[in-house]
Formats: C-alpha cells, sequence, structure tokens
C-alpha cells in the first residue's frame, strides 16, 4: 500500500509534513519522497529509497534545508514519488495511493499519441506519472482527476500540490481513505488521521468516494461531491490501520478488540492463555481475551529494528527468513502451556508456519490459531494487499490445489462457512502450518466489527464480491 499527508498553513510546514508522512511508514517499504512549493513559487523536492534506512533518518538534512508554506509528502511500496510536472494546467507536484491494473494499456494509448514517459517504476511507467498524464488530458484540475477515475482499473488516491494550495481527490469507491485536518494555522489532508493528534490538528472532514476538495491555510472548498457508492477496504481495520487511527470516524483497535470478541464467542477451545501476534494481531486478541476472561500473555518479543514485514520480500528464501528472525519465542511464558493465538490474516503462512514450529521446539503442548478475518481466497486487485507471484502461493489457494489437483475449481463454495468444501480447506491449511486447531472468522462478524453495512466495504479477498 502507500499512504500520504499534505499540508498548507500560514507558517512554514515543512516540520508537519516531515513528521505527518512519517506517520506513514508502517504504510510503506520501498520509496518515500517530499515536495514544496517555497515563497517564490519553487518546487522543492527529495526522494529516497526506504528498503536500506528509515524515512526520519533519510530525509532529515534535506528537511533542514526546506522552506515553505505548502507540502506534500509519500511513503510508498512501489514508485518514486512525487513527481513535478509542468502542464497546460500550470506546474504542480502530485503523489498517489494507487493500484493501477490497466497500467499496460494505458502505456500503449500515450505512446501511440507520440508522448513519452519521463519516470520508470520497477521496470515500467511510473503510476503516480501515468495519473498526471491522465490530469492533464483534462481542461482543469477537476475534469482531469475525473478523466483518472474514468480511465483506471483498480483505485487511486490523489494529491496535488500547486501554488494556490493542495487539490486531494479520494478513490472514486473511497478503496483508500483521505481525511482533513485542521488547526490555528491551517490545514492538512492524510491518510491517517494518527498523523494529526501530535501535530496539533483535529479530524475536520472524511472525504468521501470520488470526492474532490482544494485546502489553503484559510479553509477548503468542495470541487465535486462524493459519489453514492463506496467501496473501502476492510482491511484497513482488520490489518493496515494503525490502533488510533479512524476511518469512517470508526477506530481501527476498537473494530480490532470487536473482531477478537466475536472470535471468542464461538470459540470453546480450553486454553491458558492467550497471545497476539504482533502488532496487529494484538488489538484482536485482547478483544478475545476479554471476551473469553482467558488471561493475555506476550510469548512472543517482536524484534523491530532491522526487520521488515514477512509477505513484502518477494524472493521465498528472505521470507523464510524474515519470518523466522523477527519474532522471539519466551521459553518462560510457553513450556508446557496450551495457547490460543489470534492474527489479522493468513497470506502465505511463510511466518506462521515457521513460529508455530518455534513455539512447539521451545516447549509449547498445543498451538491454536485465530484468525480475524476469513481465508484470502482471492488475491488483492486494489490494494495489493495479498500480491504474489502466483495466486497459488496464498494459503487457501495451495489447499485447494492440494484437495482438487486443480485451480479450475468454483471458489465460492470455498468461500462459504458452511460447506463441506470449506472445511476441508481449512483442515488442509491446518495440517500445511502444523497448528493444534485452526479457526477464522465469519464475514458476517467481521462487517458487524467495522460497523459499516456490507455494501459500502470492499471484501474482495474474502468473497469476490467487489468490482471496479
Amino acid at each position: 500500500m502507500s499512504g500520504f499527508f499534505g499540508s498548507v498553513l500560514k507558517t512554514d510546514c515543512v516540520a508537519d509534513v516531515f513528521y505527518g508522512t512519517d506517520y506513514h511508514s508502517h504504510l510503506g517499504t520501498k520509496r518515500a519522497g517530499v515536495a514544496f512549493l517555497n515563497g517564490k513559487n519553487f518546487f522543492q523536492r527529495a526522494i529516497h529509497s526506504l528498503e536500506d534506512g528509515y524515512f526520519r533518518s533519510k530525509f532529515e538534512k534535506d528537511i533542514s534545508g526546506f522552506k515553505g508554506n505548502k507540502g506534500i509528502g509519500v511513503i510508498s511500496d512501489t514508485e518514486a514519488q512525487p513527481i513535478v510536472v509542468n502542464s497546460h494546467l500550470g506546474k504542480f507536484a502530485i503523489s498517489t495511493v494507487s493500484k493501477i491494473n490497466n497500467d499496460k494499456e494505458l502505456e500503449r494509448r500515450f505512446l501511440k499519441k507520440n508522448k513519452h514517459f519521463a519516470e520508470t517504476s520497477q521496470g515500467s511507467v511510473n503510476p503516480s506519472e501515468l495519473v498526471a498524464m491522465l490530469i492533464t488530458e483534462g481542461n482543469d484540475f477537476i475534469s482531469g482527476i475525473e478523466n483518472v477515475f474514468n480511465n483506471i482499473l483498480g483505485s487511486c488516491s490523489i494529491l496535488i500540490l500547486t501554488k494556490r494550495g493542495i487539490i486531494a481527490a479520494r478513490d472514486k469507491l473511497g478503496r483508500t481513505p483521505v481525511v482533513v485536518g485542521k488547526k490555528e494555522e491551517g490545514y492538512a489532508l492524510a491518510s491517517e488521521t494518527c498523523a494529526f493528534a501530535n501535530l496539533g490538528y483535529s479530524v475536520e472532514k472524511y472525504m468521501g468516494p470520488g470526492e474532490i476538495i482544494h485546502i489553503t491555510a484559510d479553509g477548503f472548498e468542495q470541487l465535486k461531491k462524493p459519489n453514492d457508492k463506496m467501496q473501502i477496504c476492510s482491511f484497513l481495520w482488520v490489518y493496515y490501520g494503525y490502533p488510533p487511527s479512524y476511518y469512517e470516524g470508526i477506530n481501527v483497535d476498537e473494530c480490532r478488540y470487536k473482531c477478537g470478541a466475536a472470535l471468542a464467542k464461538r470459540d470453546d477451545m480450553e486454553v491458558d492463555f492467550v497471545a497476539g501476534i504482533p502488532d496487529s494481531g494484538v488489538g484482536h486478541a485482547i478483544g478475545y481475551s476479554n471476551e473469553r476472561k482467558i488471561p493475555y500473555m506476550r510469548p512472543y518479543a517482536k524484534y523491530t529494528p532491522t526487520w521488515p514485514r514477512s509477505f513484502m520480500p518477494q524472493d521465498q528464501k528472505m521470507r523464510d527468513l524474515v519470518a523466522k528472525m523477527k519474532l522471539i519465542p519466551n521459553e518462560a511464558l510457553i513450556n508446557g502451556k496450551k495457547g490460543v493465538f489470534l492474527d489479522d490474516s493468513i497470506v502465505r503462512g511463510t511466518q506462521l508456519k515457521d513460529n508455530t514450529r518455534d513455539l512447539y521446539e521451545h516447549g509449547m503442548k498445543e498451538v491454536h490459531m485465530r484468525i480475524a478475518c476469513p481465508p484470502l481466497t482471492y488475491p488483492c486487485v486494489f490494494l495489493n494487499f495479498s500480491r504474489s507471484r502466483r495466486t497459488r502461493d496464498l494459503a487457501s489457494r495451495t489447499a485447494i490445489h492440494q484437495l482438487e489437483g486443480t485451480e479450475k475449481v468454483n471458489l465460492k463454495k470455498y468461500s462459504d462457512p458452511e460447506t463441506e468444501e470449506y472445511r476441508a480447506m481449512v483442515e488442509q491449511i491446518r495440517k500445511n502450518l502444523g497448528l493444534t486447531s485452526l479457526k477464522y472468522q465469519k464475514l458476517g462478524d467481521l462487517v458487524n466489527a467495522i460497523g459499516l453495512p456490507k455494501e459500502k466495504l470492499c471484501t474482495h479477498c474474502w468473497d469476490g464480491s467487489s468490482y471496479f
């Protein structure tokens, strides 16, 4: 995924953009960048790789030389951005949180028009440049952004820095959030509301799907009203979101407590303790523990300084190494014990398989796993959550292939927890991961925990029901 932050103040905004962007570090591990407009309407920009360091350490030297009261920053898992563009709409800097599935088709379309691309991203066109080119096909920023929404297949939220302020557009179906913050000196925009509190902002507005606004230091103006339909990603609450953040006014950790409680109500396993797989499994586990009145313990310590997320590296050997090394078991708490562990999801199962083996090696008698969402059966095509070189790498699809001997099956019967096929798939996953028992959240319970109507949530990963 990615996350962005922008600010327009009556005073210098560099520090706010620096720290506000840093508060999105949990959303990206590849690239980051910032862009500012100084008093002379001159763009200052810096972009760095995050694969060998962290945002704050990479940008501290750049920030000390920047000045301006308008700026944007972004942390990404894909392209280098923001990019700066000179067009008939004027000069602007742009950052996107996007997943464009028809990028090759759009690239060919522009090349046939004798256009060229100056930016590249992992061997292909830079998605933010592609979005910028679609915007500049319009007569103004509003029609240009609508051109983006009408032409891309996937998701796209946008920040555009201009000499007049920042234009923000939320994805047409609201799959990714954009929130407006306010303080005495001006306004800000963010993917995560957790970026606001320590910088003195309060939440002013949750932008609606497809809504376009323009902010200045004095306020904001709505340029396009929200669309009626929304498909916000459910994984924002289950996994991606930082615990104190809110989406659509619903707090992340409060939702995770409810998810854990829902799992607990459907469980009667006798265990000695409850534990969360850090970090995102912790909230779910606390909810489970509180509901069943079973002690919450921390049998794992997560070593965070040097190990990235286990599902991010595409090389299998590196994924296995990361999965093993970053969680350290505490034998004093687990030897001879039965425990139930809560996690947000199972993608490939790389981390969980190694962790389960380690637990047994350190004396665990039984390892029961409870997952806060249903099985991931369909790869994400909107936020790139469950990305993989092969769909069959997903733990559920691996199990289905083992059961069926082919990938050409009716997945609907494997998405329904009332079918024999679903139960056989879960049992196969359990065997593959070496667990004592395994249960997943029911989709209805997850929807109730979030608190939005099912039709306003993207649940594609679990039931394949969503749309472009």
